[in-house]
């Protein structure tokens, strides 16, 4: 996180008087330096739980992709199971994020009381960018989670389709998949081929799809409360900023 600062910040030099009288009165004067050092372990903390953030994007992309291949109602029941327990804890982690940034803005605006540090100096500036190069990345993550739920619904309703034809061999129309993904109830849909394939394999095929439906309903749920929190919470740093 370091880097951050290299092209915009150059830590000011001290003058010495030339008596020494400052290290003769016993008095330490921070520099630059040491201002930052506490402000960057703070940025450092945050970047981690990006990067938890991260890893738990990719588990979720990743079991997403595992459902598409599912046929069976209890291992579409599993993954949504492990995808719900990820969502949580991006939620826990994202909010510890915010709350951290809160904080961080509470010590910039501190940190402008010190000498040296006052609004719109070299370390006042390095710090505000900094910090609104963090938000940038955090909010950029759970933008990522909000994709993520459009494409699991989007995916939803081709795997859908798959299924109905797969059983029917006729390909559902509009209405017909709109339906299914309301209510997940397919029973009607399959009636002919009840007959045709077994009752036992259509009804497999039946309960796949409903678990499937309250899966997605249930993780675009999440994610969507998830988007409603940490946009709440900018939203009132934003306010809070302004005035």
């Amino acid at each position: 996180m370091n880097n951050l600062l290299t092209d915009s910040f150059e830590l000011p030099r001290r003058e010495s008087s030339r008596d020494g009288g400052d290290l003769e009165m016993g008095i330490h004067q921070p520099d630059a330096s040491d201002n930052l050092q506490a402000f960057l372990k703070k940025v450092d903390a945050i970047d981690s739980l990006i990067a938890k953030l991260t890893s738990l994007f990719t588990k979720l992309q990743s079991a997403n992709e595992e459902s598409k291949a599912v046929t069976k109602a209890s291992a579409m029941k599993a993954i949504k199971q492990r995808m719900e327990k990820d969502i949580d804890e991006v939620g826990k982690i994202a909010r510890m994020a915010k709350t951290k940034l809160d904080e961080l803005d509470k010590d910039n605006l501190s940190n402008r009381k010190k000498p040296g540090c006052e609004e719109d100096s070299a370390v006042d500036r390095s710090r505000e960018q900094t910090t609104g190069a963090v938000k940038k990345k955090l909010k950029k993550r759970m933008d990522d989670f909000q994709v993520l739920r459009e494409s699991i619904r989007q995916e939803y309703r081709e795997v859908v389709e798959r299924r109905v034809f797969t059983v029917t061999g006729n390909r559902p129309d509009e209405e017909t998949i709109d339906d299914l993904i309301e209510t997940g109830r397919s029973e009607q849909i399959f009636k002919d081929a009840v007959h045709q394939q077994g009752r036992g394999q259509i009804l497999d095929t039946v309960a796949e799809i409903q678990e499937r439906h309250d899966a997605v309903r249930d993780l675009e749920r999440k994610l969507l409360e998830l988007q409603q929190v940490i946009l709440f919470s900018f939203a009132q740093a934003l306010i809070q900023f302004i005035l």
